[in-house]
């Protein structure tokens, strides 16, 4: 064998500590030296036969070899090389192992109104079928099955488009709520829509690009109450809400022998909350309608909040001639607060006559934004 020991350079400055050395002769390779204090010490070349006489040994850092050699010769005693200095160019720059970039996650999207876009008004009307599934009694909405309705409700806003330059939406207004003779298993005078035909009639108007409004006929119980009570549906950015003061009762009252009301107060503690529900999921604007037909209804209406990301809308939900319809009208939008939108109710069997889409629209003014049929 071969004992080489040395000087070891790299790109002409001493190479550092903990470099490892090593030589090879065609497909033989020594054990590996470290360097130490610039020199490398007894490296050891002794290949297994004879078969690498005369071979040329070349001397190896990183797989950078060095500028010397020498020629390996076999047999006789070990020889020493005690001073075979070797220099190395710069050593090649590790290619450095790249970061593992998280793939970009898809965004969510951004859930849309039917018709497309997050913001109610100006960029649509609605034309809405009014009621409670299962009953004609209440309204139009509960005289077919869900799909019936759908496809009435559509043609029905198709009868609108002539006479509106906003692309005319179908609507489906639903009593959620349904005041009671009766004080019901709450006691409250008021009764919950079955749960999941509710959520069956959302689900299906929702696949058809229709808009939903849950109305509330809460009686002795809240708004506010009633509105968290649907919360599952009201995180689905095609349902709105309408309050109807009509049916609220204080204690004591009871249906049909008064007109209900509510105060703005109560009326603002539900839109902050529900604001609030849609800041927390980044949902389109909502539509709350607050139906009216006496100004008694909602007393103090000047004081109800504007909401970031809610439309408030006054419903004129009065019925009768053309002329009463009208007077209610008049009545509803004198100082009507800023920014609340307003809306028609037309009534198929109390109204006399029931306006004609046409006359909805060309003669009650301004242009209702939505429009509803009971």
């Amino acid at each position: 064998p071969t004992i080489y020991s040395g000087n070891a350079t790299l790109a002409g400055l001493p190479a550092p500590d903990g470099l490892q050395v090593h030589a090879r002769i065609r497909d033989y390779q020594s054990e590996t030296v470290t360097v130490e204090g610039g020199r490398y010490l007894a490296l050891v070349v002794q290949p297994p036969n004879d078969t690498y006489d005369k071979g040329i040994v070349t001397f190896h850092v990183d797989g950078v070899k060095a500028a010397e050699f020498d020629v390996y010769r076999v047999g006789g005693l070990p020889t020493a090389e005690p001073d075979f200095d070797l220099s190395f160019p710069t050593l090649p720059q590790a290619t450095p192992t790249p970061t593992p970039v998280p793939p970009t996650p898809t965004p969510t999207p951004t859930p849309e109104l039917p018709g497309g876009g997050t913001t109610l008004f100006p960029g649509r009307r609605m034309v809405a079928l009014y009621g409670t599934p299962g009953t004609g009694s209440l309204g139009l909405l509960g005289e077919q099955d869900v799909d019936a309705a759908l496809e009435r409700a559509a043609e029905l806003a198709e009868q609108y488009q002539p006479f509106s330059e906003e692309p005319v939406i179908p609507a489906f207004e639903i009593i959620a709520t349904v005041a009671s003779a009766a004080p019901g298993p709450t006691g409250d005078y008021t009764s919950y829509v079955d749960a999941d035909q509710l959520a069956q009639w959302v689900e299906a108007a929702g696949e058809a690009d229709t808009y939903v409004v849950l109305d509330l006929q809460p009686g002795t119980e809240d708004f506010t109450t009633q509105a968290k009570a649907f919360e599952e549906l009201l995180v689905l950015p095609h349902v709105g809400l309408a309050l109807d003061p009509e049916w609220r009762l204080q204690p004591g009252q009871r249906h049909m022998e008064q007109i209900g009301q509510v105060s703005a107060a109560e009326i603002n503690e539900t839109t902050q909350w529900l604001a609030a529900l849609v800041a927390e999921h980044d949902l389109p604007e909502k539509l709350v309608i607050l139906h009216q037909f006496q100004t008694r209804m909602i007393p103090d209406r000047a004081e109800v909040a504007e909401r970031e990301g809610l439309v408030v809308m006054v419903h004129a939900d009065g019925n009768g001639s053309a002329e009463q319809k009208q007077g209610t009208w008049r009545s509803l939008k004198q100082d009507l607060p800023s920014g609340m939108r307003l809306g028609w109710k037309n009534f198929i069997d109390e109204d006399s006559p029931t306006f004609t889409p046409e006359q909805t629209m060309t003669e009650v003014s301004p242009q209702p934004w939505f429009v509803s049929y009971q």
